[in-house]
């Protein structure tokens, strides 16, 4: 069987563009099996360490996922990918 590889596109949502996933995080609670997880952007200097504004969404556990397209259905931008 195949792997499956989920992609997000961080242009559309996180690391400050278009959505912040903070204020949607459909994705997080539609996945039955929680393939994702939510955290401060690297690589993008803050004002405020202590308080960060940049945040992404990031496949942690791609082997869990089942497939069920729920995270693809449920993104209002239509960030995510799964194949």
């Amino acid at each position: 069987m195949a792997r499956t590889k989920i992609t997000i596109d961080h242009e559309i949502c996180g690391d400050g563009h278009k959505v912040d996933p903070r204020a949607c995080g459909l994705c997080l609670r539609a996945c039955p099996p929680a393939v994702f997880t939510l955290h401060q952007s690297f690589d993008i200097p803050e004002k405020d360490p202590y308080d960060p504004q940049f945040w992404r969404i990031t496949v942690l556990w791609p082997t869990l996922c089942s497939r069920c397209m729920k995270c693809v259905e449920v993104c209002p931008e239509k960030a995510i990918r799964v194949s």
